[in-house]
């Protein structure tokens, strides 16, 4: 008896220091959020020379130019779906400001680092700049993911043009 009452108040210890949310989530990652991409990270001005640095991140280069987004969620699951909802990525300055400039694009998981999966797919921007990614990562991501990174990127460059703000 006096055992079932200390396995009964493990148990209700472990429920009381778990989420229910966590327990069986198939989630991996999520991103609620996101930021446009600005082609320029640096810029430094010495002795009349004036140097620009390109904004690369995890590697991937920059977007030509300034692109915006208005919102992005997403949620990639343990076994690598990924299901991306952006709205609103928009080229944010020059002569083609406001539109879609024909882009289609994907999402790269970055896991600590490493470029560690792809969606396989390149989806075309909606003319308000709205895209919906619904695929597989390949490979599957590693599990856990520490410190990662999403980015969606050109379809037909590799170039990135926003980056996902990870849900805490």
């Amino acid at each position: 008896m006096k055992h079932m009452k200390y396995m009964l108040g493990l148990g209700l210890l472990f429920v009381a220091l778990v989420p229910l949310s966590t327990i069986g989530s198939n989630t991996l990652v999520k991103f609620k959020g996101g930021i446009g991409c600005d082609p320029i990270s640096n810029v430094v001005v010495s002795g009349g020379t004036t140097t620009a640095t390109a904004n690369t991140v995890m590697g991937a280069s920059p977007a030509g130019q300034i692109w915006r987004i208005a919102d992005l969620d997403a949620h990639v699951s343990i076994g690598g779906h990924i299901r991306v909802r952006g709205r609103g990525l928009l080229l944010a300055g020059g002569n083609g400001i406001g539109t879609n400039a024909g882009a289609s694009v994907f999402a790269t998981l970055f896991c600590g680092g490493v470029p560690s999966s792809t969606s396989t797919v390149g989806v075309a921007l909606e003319s308000d700049g709205d895209f919906t990614i619904d695929d597989v990562l390949s490979p599957t991501p590693s599990n856990p993911c520490g410190t990662p990174v999403l980015l969606i990127r050109s379809a037909a460059n590799d170039h990135w043009f926003a980056a996902g703000i990870i849900e805490d």
